[in-house]
């Protein structure tokens, strides 16, 4: 981010960093405030190169082309923790009761409507499973109950979490 911010450049692997994780992997990368605030977070699920390129990508992504806030300055870098989520691929829930809150990321489909949160985001806001469910619904624009009908995919994933605690 300092990078492209600073300098309008990309950081490339072998000339600006080394191979660091050489395995395709989904990403997301969340920027937050010192104070917790959301500032920005984008990510791709499913893998879409090696983990490392991709995390460079949605550093990126997150820093600039977040619709819901204005583009990350330079000056405000200091004042931002990163977190970093390595996603496992999807798979359709087979029983909901087995969804374990902090552990599994949800993801809700209906139609063209999707909505994802990450596993962290629930422990976050002290939800329990029910609201979980009830949440990425609503994140994908759909009825907040829309989860209980059989025409609405609930797909689940699991994160490695690397980030700066607040």
């Amino acid at each position: 981010m300092e990078t492209y911010l600073g300098e309008g450049r990309r950081l490339r692997k072998g000339k600006d960093y080394p191979e660091v994780a050489p395995e395709p992997r989904g990403a997301f990368v969340t920027l937050k405030t010192r104070e917790g605030d959301l500032r920005g977070c984008i990510g791709t699920i499913l893998p879409a190169g090696p983990l490392d390129e991709t995390v460079v990508r949605m550093a990126v992504a997150a820093a600039v082309e977040d619709p819901r806030f204005p583009a990350v300055r330079l000056p405000e870098l200091p004042r931002l923790r990163f977190e970093i989520s390595a996603l496992t691929v999807p798979e359709p829930v087979p029983d909901l009761g087995q969804i374990q809150v902090g552990r599994h990321g949800l993801i809700v489909t209906r139609g063209s409507r999707k909505g994802l949160l990450l596993p962290q985001v629930a422990p976050e806001w002290g939800w329990d499973r029910e609201e979980f469910l009830r949440h990425t619904c609503l994140k994908a624009g759909l009825h907040e109950e829309a989860w209980r009908d059989p025409q609405t995919l609930v797909e689940w994933f699991e994160a490695e979490v690397w980030g700066e605690e607040p």
